[in-house]
Formats: structure tokens, C-alpha cells, sequence
């Protein structure tokens, strides 16, 4: 016998947009964004938490969001790396630095190690290496391009820094 499944209503707030919903309890804050809401941006690795492509913004803190119930961001703002950019022909500066400085192969691991720097320079205008590869340790790439990401992480800092 297969059990009724739980609905709730949930409000939040994704990249500037308010939502009102009606979720499963048990879906994932990754599965509402890229099933319900089409922002694919944010992507689904591991489903552990381990390799941080899912990242997205809650309430300004970075989240993995396939390990965030959609529930848990009710009443929230979330922004992804769809909305990171405040002008739609204009990109992030972190994003600007992960382009220039070639932080990116593949590109899998690309949203959730922006939204990831992006958490980290709030925390960390000028960050130390040691602070950028602590701010990065839960984000994976499999490309190796870790060199160039770290370089990207320096060259936005110094560029919110003004």
C-alpha cells in the first residue's frame, strides 16, 4: 500500500521573484529549482552534499541545496546562479573573473563554485589562499582546474574591493 504523499505550502523568494507553492515534504530545494521553477543552473552531483555543484545562496549564506528540503527555504530568498548577475546584460564580478581567469573546464562544478566564492568574499574581502581553499573545500572540480579557480577567487575579491 503506497502511502498518501505529505503536501505544505511553501513561500520563498528565488532571484528577486516571490513564489507560492504547494511541495511534496519531502522534495529537495534542488529538485523545486530545476523541476518547478526551470532555473537549471544549479546542478545535481552527487545528491550528498559532497561536491558542492548545487550550491545556491539562502538568506546570503551558500547552501547545497540537494541536501536542503525545500521546506527549510520557506520564507527564504534564495538566489542561484541565474540571479547572481543584478543587470541582465551584465555579469557578477565573480562570474566576470571566473571567465577571465579561465576558472572553469567542464563547466559542471562552475554555478556552485561562484555561488561558493560568492559566500566566501562576504566572509573574506581579502582572503588568505589557505581562507579561499577552506571557503572552496566542500566544491569539487574534476577537471583539476583548481589553479585557475583560486586565481579567479583573488581577481574577483580585488575587484569588489574596488
Amino acid at each position: 500500500m503506497s502511502r498518501p504523499k505529505q503536501m505544505s505550502r511553501l513561500s520563498i523568494t528565488v532571484n528577486g521573484r516571490p513564489h507560492r507553492l504547494d511541495v511534496e515534504d519531502r522534495t529537495l530545494l534542488v529538485d523545486l529549482l530545476r523541476d518547478e521553477l526551470r532555473l537549471t543552473g544549479t546542478h545535481v552531483g552527487c545528491d550528498t552534499s559532497q561536491c558542492g555543484c548545487c550550491t545556491v545562496q539562502m538568506d546570503g549564506i551558500a547552501v547545497k541545496s540537494c541536501t536542503t528540503l525545500a521546506l527549510q527555504a520557506d520564507g527564504a530568498e534564495v538566489v542561484t546562479i541565474e540571479g547572481l548577475a543584478s543587470q541582465k546584460d551584465r555579469l557578477h564580478p565573480v562570474q566576470e573573473a571566473f571567465s577571465t581567469c579561465h576558472g572553469l573546464q567542464c563547466g559542471y562544478c562552475t554555478p556552485g563554485m561562484i555561488m561558493a566564492t560568492v559566500d566566501l568574499l562576504a566572509r573574506h574581502p581579502d582572503p588568505t589562499d589557505e581562507q579561499i581553499r577552506d571557503g572552496l573545500a566542500g566544491n569539487l572540480c574534476r577537471c583539476t582546474g583548481y589553479v585557475n579557480i583560486e586565481a579567479a577567487v583573488r581577481t574577483a575579491a580585488a575587484a569588489l574591493r574596488g
